[in-house]
């Protein structure tokens, strides 16, 4: 049999597309340490930091195309925009993304020490991806060991990122293996890698707490095309109250922009007497709290809005602060506003940010951090909320994406917090996937994608604080920077 040979570019583009069947919905956990492995392979094999650059791009290129192609389906079948826009904007984003792993090949070639360096620089990198220009952390590689992988026993004493090291260390020592260098000394840390974080996941690092909560997550399935149509909004709002009187819980958790209107928080007005009024008198009359997104007005400002209704007079708030840009507002408005002026039908674009300061409600026997879609993918903003809260709610709408591996993705980041603060999770979302998450990161009940229905369970509040909770994602990244500093001291020296 001829042996194929592959330009080295080709094969890393093609190891990029297999690391992402190692997250959700696939879940095959040890492939990101593989094609890592095999990434690292490849820069070991160059002759120079500009051919290590190429491979990484390449590399970057197969796992973000693969990973988020979903963008496409956002903006041309959901938003409007025209197929060949939506998908020269999909390729330049993935493009933009594997500039990252483009730096890190160019960098660790430069040391001394390049497997070392990679493995180090590569999760330094996903970590100036989740705040540059706002941030976007999706798919680093710490979230693919959650929640099956010994390594995610990391989780809750650094964060995602130091599951992420767990990860390129342990591709790293593959390398050493296949060169045969080292290998005793390979497979042990490899072992003991693996063992420490089966070992760390054996740990509760937090207590229960209270009674146990009766919960109802409602799932409205409401088609995007026609979520903000008027002439359906007193039918949606409808449904939704039905819904919810229907729930048999003490706190029912319905999804972000949950009702298709703006209601003014600040004086009386038509949407607080015919939607706000029905939803409180649900609470009064069956003893329940009642979560539900909205758009709130505040004078000229709006805010995308978790409402907090109770047998309490005052509504509770939440207003989502880490805003998606081009999704939430619009970066650089006289630049591109033009863009959804003419190209795109995306309502919601411009909203104004909630306080960073924002503090846990107080319902049904829980203190609940309260967080909206995208901002659960950032874990040390999740934590500004603990250890105070209890129990941990994300109201998400993945619509926008379609039937594709997005909400899936997004749950998974989910289970990621749930271990990082030892808390339980809350997923109610409009499609999918709405899901009851346990403190150890596992799916303890989910229903259908695409489908009206409640999903009705217990859930346990817990209290005290994980490492995670205490330091952040500071511990790991400080750990990692003076790492890097000491491998590159040896090399000045």
């Amino acid at each position: 049999m001829q042996r194929i040979n592959l330009p080295p570019q080709i094969t890393s583009l093609l190891l990029g597309a297999l690391c992402v069947f190692g997250f959700a919905p696939f879940y095959v956990f040890i492939l990101p340490v593989i094609s890592l492995a095999g990434l690292f392979y490849l820069w070991e094999l160059t002759t120079s930091p500009k051919q290590a650059a190429k491979i990484g791009f390449a590399f970057g290129l197969g796992f973000f195309i693969a990973g988020i192609y979903w963008i496409y389906i956002s903006l041309h079948d959901i938003g409007g925009m025209p197929f060949w826009m939506a998908g020269l904007a999909t390729f330049l984003l993935c493009a933009f993304l594997a500039l990252f792993p483009a730096l890190v090949g160019y960098s660790a070639k430069l040391s001394v020490h390049p497997l070392a360096s990679a493995a180090i620089l590569w999760v330094l990198s996903e970590w100036v991806r989740s705040w540059i220009f706002t941030g976007f952390p999706w798919l680093a590689v710490g979230y693919s060991q959650v929640p099956f992988s010994p390594l995610a026993g990391y989780a809750p004493i650094l964060g995602v990122f130091s599951v992420g090291f767990a990860v390129t260390v342990s591709a790293s020592l593959l390398v050493l293996i296949a060169q045969n260098r080292h290998r005793r000394v390979a497979f042990a840390g490899i072992l003991t890698i693996w063992m420490i974080g089966g070992a760390a996941s054996l740990v509760n690092w937090t207590i229960p707490i209270g009674k146990p909560t009766k919960v109802a997550l409602i799932q409205g399935n409401i088609a995007q095309e026609i979520k903000w149509d008027e002439a359906i909004a007193i039918q949606t709002v409808n449904q939704y109250l039905s819904m919810a009187k229907q729930a048999h819980a003490e706190l029912v958790i319905l999804p972000e922009t949950a009702l298709p209107l703006a209601i003014n928080l600040a004086q009386k007005d038509m949407a607080q007497d015919q939607v706000l009024a029905p939803f409180k008198t649900i609470a009064m009359q069956d003893h329940k709290a009642i979560l539900v997104g909205a758009v709130s007005q505040n004078k000229d400002a709006y805010f995308n809005t978790m409402l907090g209704i109770s047998t309490l007079d005052a509504v509770q708030t939440y207003h989502k602060s880490h805003l998606v840009p081009f999704g939430e507002f619009i970066p650089f408005k006289s630049v591109f506003g033009w863009i959804y002026r003419d190209w795109l039908n995306m309502p919601l674009s411009d909203l104004s940010r909630g306080s960073h300061e924002q503090r846990p409600m107080q319902m049904a026997g829980q203190k609940i951090a309260v967080n909206i879609c995208y901002e659960d993918v950032f874990g040390e903003e999740i934590i500004r909320q603990l250890p105070g809260a209890t129990l941990l709610v994300n109201a998400s709408n993945d619509a926008w994406y379609g039937r594709s591996s997005a909400a899936e993705q997004h749950l998974q980041f989910s289970q990621m917090r749930a271990l990082e603060t030892g808390r339980m999770v809350l997923r109610a979302t409009n499609t999918g996937a709405t899901a009851i998450i346990s403190n150890k990161g596992n799916v303890l009940a989910t229903v259908p994608q695409f489908t009206t229905v409640i999903l009705n369970g217990t859930v346990q509040g817990y209290t005290g604080s994980t490492p995670y909770i205490r330091w952040g994602n500071w511990a790991i990244i400080s750990l990692l920077f003076i790492a890097l500093i000491l491998l590159w001291g040896r090399k000045k020296k």
